[in-house]
Formats: C-alpha cells, sequence, structure tokens
C-alpha cells in the first residue's frame, strides 16, 4: 500500500518544474528534538536536561548547543546547502529572521494538551510547543521578517514541516498504550499535521517538506524499555515489529493526506520526505553508510545490549560517547548522530528519499 502511495504522490507532483538551480530566500523550519536548534534553552534549559552537557555537541560545534546529537541536525545541513545561515531559534531574541528561522522546540507534538488529557495521558505532555503553537510563533515573526509583501517572500522560502508524531505516539506508549491501541488515534494526528501544511500554504508557502515518523522499533530506547524473550516480536534485524507498524501506519496515512493536499493546491511543491524508509535501510545495510553499530547508542554509560539506560543516559555522570560518533547510526539511543543526519539531508535534497526531492 505504502509503496502505491508513493507512486501516486509522485505522479501528482511531476507537473513541477526542477528547482535544482533554486536559491531560497530562508528556510522556516517547524518540528521537534529532531530539529530543535536551541528554542527549549534559550531562556535556560529545564532542571534535568542532559544534553545541555558534553557530549552533546562534541563532533561540530566543540560544545552542547541544545541540538539533541553530536553536531548538526538535518535543518543545518539544509541550510549550509542552500547558503543560509544555522536556522536561529525563534524564541532567541535579537536574531535576524530574515534568512530562516526555527520554530522547532523539544518534546514538541502534533496534538494539542486536550487530545492528551482526553486519553488519560495529560502528564507525558511537558512542553507546551505543539504544531498549532510553532505556527503562531511563526506568524509573530513575520512583521520582521517580511513586512506587508510576506506573499512573495514566502513563496520562494523552504519550509520543512516536522517530523510531527512521534511524541504523539511516545505518550501514549510511554502512557501504556500498546501500538495497536495508539494506532487508533493516526488518522487524528495526520489530520492535524495536514492541517498544519495547509495553514502554511494559505500563508504564502509554496516549498514544503513534511517528514514521515520514524522506525522506532529499531531505536534503543524502544529496544531496552521493551525487550522481550520472544524471537518472533522482532524482524530479521532485531527491530521491534510492532512499533515499525504504527510508524509504516502513519506514514502511509500522511502520505494520502499530502497526496490530496497536493490536488487541492496544484501551484505548491508539497515534498513527502521519507525518514522511516532512509533510517530502516541504515539499519539493513549500516556498513554501506559507513556504520558499524546500527542498534546501539554511541552515547551511554555501557550498560546493556543497546547501550540504553534510563537512569544513565547521555549528559549524564557515568555516560561517555563512543570513540567515533561517526561509525554509529544512534547517538543517546533516542536521536541520530550528525553522520547519519547528513545523509538523511542528501536524501532529501536529491533523492531517493524525499518525493519528488528538493533539488529535482
Amino acid at each position: 500500500m505504502a509503496r502505491r502511495l508513493v507512486v501516486a504522490f509522485l505522479a501528482v507532483s511531476a507537473s513541477f518544474l526542477a528547482v535544482s538551480g533554486q536559491k531560497f530566500n530562508a528556510i522556516f523550519s517547524f518540528g521537534d528534538s529532531m530539529s530543535d536548534t536551541g528554542n527549549l534553552c534559550v531562556n535556560g534549559p529545564p532542571a534535568g536536561l542532559t544534553l545541555t552537557q558534553p557530549p552533546y555537541g562534541e563532533t561540530f560545534f566543540g560544545r552542547a548547543t541544545c541540538r539533541c546529537s553530536d553536531g548538526r541536525l538535518v535543518v543545518d545541513f539544509l541550510a549550509e546547502k542552500f547558503g543560509l545561515p544555522l536556522l536561529p531559534p525563534s524564541k532567541q531574541g535579537g536574531s535576524d529572521f530574515r534568512r530562516g528561522a526555527n520554530m522547532a522546540i523539544i518534546g514538541a507534538t502534533t496534538m494539542d494538551s486536550n487530545f492528551f488529557q482526553s486519553l488519560g495521558i495529560g502528564d507525558k505532555i511537558w512542553n507546551n510547543g505543539p504544531l498549532n503553537t510553532q505556527i503562531q510563533w511563526f506568524q509573530q515573526l513575520l512583521p520582521s521578517v517580511c513586512g506587508s509583501s510576506c506573499r512573495s517572500y514566502l513563496s520562494s522560502s523552504l519550509f520543512v514541516l516536522g517530523e510531527f508524531g512521534g511524541n504523539d505516539y511516545n505518550a501514549q506508549l510511554f502512557g501504556g498504550y500498546s501500538p495497536e491501541q495508539a494506532s487508533v488515534q493516526s488518522a487524528t494526528i495526520v489530520d492535524g499535521i495536514g492541517s498544519g501544511v495547509e495553514k502554511l500554504l494559505r500563508l504564502g508557502a509554496t516549498y514544503i517538506v513534511v517528514p514521515g515518523v520514524l522506525p522506532v522499533g529499531c531505536f534503543p530506547i524502544y529496544l531496552t524499555l521493551y525487550q522481550t524473550s520472544n524471537s518472533g516480536d522482532y524482524d530479521q534485524y532485531g527491530c521491534l515489529t510492532r512499533f515499525n507498524s504504527l510508524s509504516s501506519y502513519h506514514n502511509s496515512l500522511l502520505q494520502s493526506k499530502l497526496s490530496t493536499l497536493q490536488s487541492k493546491f496544484p501551484w505548491a511543491r508539497i515534498m513527502y520526505a521519507d525518514f522511516y524508509s532512509h533510517v530502516y535501510d541504515m539499519v539493513k545495510s549500516p556498513a554501506n553508510y559507513g556504520f558499524s553499530a546500527n542498534l546501539m547508542a554511541c552515547c551511554g554509560a555501557g550498560g546493556g545490549k543497546y547501550n540504553y539506560q534510563n537512569g544513565a543516559r547521555c549528559g549524564m555522570a557515568g555516560a561517555y560517547a563512543c570513540s567515533d560518533p561517526s561509525s554509529s547510526l544512534s547517538w543517546d539511543g533516542i536521536h541520530l548522530t550528525e553522520a547519519a543526519y547528513k545523509q538523511i539531508a542528501d536524501g532529501w535534497l536529491d533523492g531517493p528519499y524525499c518525493h519528488p526531492p528538493i533539488l529535482s
């Protein structure tokens, strides 16, 4: 089903002119910890936040920057590709946002807090930065970005919306829901993402990248917390199948939603970024991507099969980074390494993991 949706989506998008020579005015990013470049830390990081401690940021910045990695993220590599500055956090006062801004914030969800309260898991949401709120932050920036002529400016900017959905499922799964129970809410979550895409298009966005969610069943945090002795719970690569099935289901709904939106807004270029397939390919064939470790976190306290312990996470006492983060797919058991993010960015720019690719 997913393959048919991708083919249909490509067919709808095929009429667009190539943008390989596109010089974007700016990049505007929305999302969660996969793309936050500092919003959570602007007013001082919350107590106990480990990503403000070494070895976070060691590979590129030489210090922790509130990015959830050892270095740069996908949005950083996209900015570099187009000759733009690394995106400043939208909450950072005194910044010049005319060449881009990042509304993403760690812990962000698609849905507002009322949604999670209705499910009895309101206590699992600790950050008030859902998609609708991030769009409001963006709208508040617009007068300083483009004055009264925003539509033409935004039509020549690149928007990256997500990924969204990961934390919506985390809240449910960590709140006691099974993957099958969480999938009941997938259509509602995808509708929320679609609504966000439509809002940005109506504001003037033309080029918008919308990533799907990741194969979380291959991530050390899930492999540790939901480890079982039943080999039937795992696929041939060691990933938890039920959790990956949830991600795949979400992504199939998202592709269908984006195809509908593309038909509704034929002048726009809506690009589905296939986070899932690219990362899963890295898990299946790590050596093809320069990785020697695919299911083990680079940074941790050395415990367990996957080097992930809640009580000894990266940045906490006793935790340390592996000698070569570029040889690992997973940085801290939850997020990816700079090396992985670089390859993901390349896959979005040139294909084959973005439909259509940004530079096609």
